[in-house]
């Protein structure tokens, strides 16, 4: 694929190296010639020193062709000006990186619509859904987060007879914004269907919004015990872990030593207790009592604090460690130290640039879970794609799939047998792997595309 990197930084480097690899067609441009003069000599890639928003080098660097223009400078603006322009200028996809969570904040404003951009990535939220998927429990963990958070795809174990064992699952009586995606069984996944039932040993993946989510638990057997997570530096990382974990099934707190930010935290974390503290110093570990937590996540901005803090954590008793640790060097060490999980959030950001590597109206392709075959994908609808006006009951979609969410505007949900996909939606469809193909023909407009 034909592929446009804006921004020879560590971040863009690091993408335009793995791509350079897995044999795409790379442009990087930065305006920093030492940078581009280093990416020359060293990968198998073009380097353009010019101003990243600037449309004469975009020009240059080819986005009118490109399948993919990927925004990955230091500064938010220029990402989100890039990116825009790279679309307008003819590039299939756009995705930004962005920093400030403003800009993710759909609430208040919806930035990638109005930039007509395809994707805004933060490396800090995606390194933070690693870390709340590391926070597993023994009864029900998080699989993936969609639709912007508004949905997530939850993984629940089977142990026991329980109440939707045996029973098909039409028979339920699901609220109407949950779904059973997939079920694992004796090690082999498949799409749910409506006249499949749970057994017990059986792993199922639920879809839909947490607070309906919740409110199955009982039915499948789930009793959550609350779980005492120690976070410690208040970043967007930080921030961003703590509003994941920020429900009543968590007990959290947040160490963060500046005092402003102290402030901000508190007014937008509404279970968290947030302590101006120093969680580099022991005694502070030891006041507030860390050793009795369940899990201690270290997100400071520096690898060595990090993975001292754990060590710390862990000689005083924590059960469990994980840390941000940018240095991939610094990976066999943390686990020799005894630290469980060690999260680089540039290696999740290349896992997620090869998720948008599709060709059609697939922006997105996700695995479900290791080895499954199945595959979470995120759709857009064009003009006259066969599945427009349709009722969704009557779309002749393989069995081996199922339409788990629509966004519509800024409306997400997820749809029952008699909603319609119209031109414009975004649709994410849960596939196995032979089928693929088979539902992009229900979603394809003219040309294939």
């Amino acid at each position: 694929m034909q592929v446009v990197v804006l921004g020879a930084g560590r971040v863009g480097r690091n993408i335009a190296a793995m791509l350079a690899q897995e044999r795409h067609e790379v442009t990087v441009v930065d305006r920093n010639p030492a940078l581009i003069q280093r990416i020359n000599e060293e990968l198998d890639v073009r380097g353009l020193v010019g101003e990243a928003a600037q449309s004469s080098v975009l020009f240059q660097a080819g986005v009118g062709s490109a399948d993919i223009c990927l925004a990955v400078t230091g500064v938010d603006e220029v990402n989100l000006v890039a990116a825009s322009l790279a679309k307008a200028m003819g590039t299939r996809r756009s995705v930004a990186r962005v920093y400030a969570p403003i800009y993710r904040d759909y609430s208040t404003f919806d930035y990638r619509r109005h930039f007509r951009i395809d994707r805004l990535v933060s490396l800090e939220h995606l390194a933070a859904m690693e870390l709340a998927r590391a926070i597993r429990r023994s009864e029900v963990s998080l699989v993936e987060s969609l639709v912007r958070g508004e949905l997530e795809i939850q993984e629940v174990s089977i142990r026991s007879k329980v109440p939707a064992v045996g029973v098909p699952l039409k028979n339920l009586r699901l609220p109407r914004g949950v779904r059973v995606g997939s079920i694992s069984r004796n090690g082999k996944w498949f799409i749910a269907g409506a006249e499949d039932v749970v057994a017990v040993g059986d792993q199922v993946m639920l879809i839909g919004a947490r607070e309906q989510l919740a409110k199955v638990y009982d039915l499948f057997g789930i009793e959550l015990s609350r779980l005492r997570v120690v976070i410690a530096g208040g970043g967007e990382t930080g921030y961003h872990l703590a509003q994941m974990l920020d429900n009543p099934n968590f007990a959290v707190v947040l160490f963060e030593n500046n005092p402003e930010r102290c402030q901000f935290l508190a007014a937008h974390l509404e279970r968290v207790t947030v302590l101006n503290a120093d969680a580099q110093q022991r005694s502070v570990l030891e006041q507030e009592h860390v050793g009795d937590a369940d899990v201690f996540v270290a997100c400071t901005g520096d690898d060595e604090d990090n993975i001292i803090a754990c060590v710390e954590a862990l000689d005083l008793g924590v059960k469990r460690t994980m840390a941000i640790v940018a240095r991939p060097d610094y990976a066999n060490v943390v686990h020799k130290l005894g630290i469980e999980i060690a999260i680089s959030p540039r290696l999740v950001l290349a896992r997620q640039v090869r998720s948008f590597l599709t060709r059609g109206p697939v922006v997105s392709r996700i695995p479900l879970a290791e080895r499954s075959g199945i595959f979470v994908l995120e759709i857009e609808v064009p003009e006259r794609a066969p599945i427009c006006g349709c009722e969704l009951a009557q779309v002749p979609l393989p069995r081996q799939s199922l339409i788990a969410a629509v966004i519509r505007e800024a409306y997400a949900w997820t749809p029952g047998g008699d909603d319609r996909i119209c031109p414009g939606d975004t649709v994410v469809v849960l596939v196995r792997d032979y089928a693929i193909e088979e539902v992009i023909e229900q979603f394809s407009g003219d040309g294939g595309e």
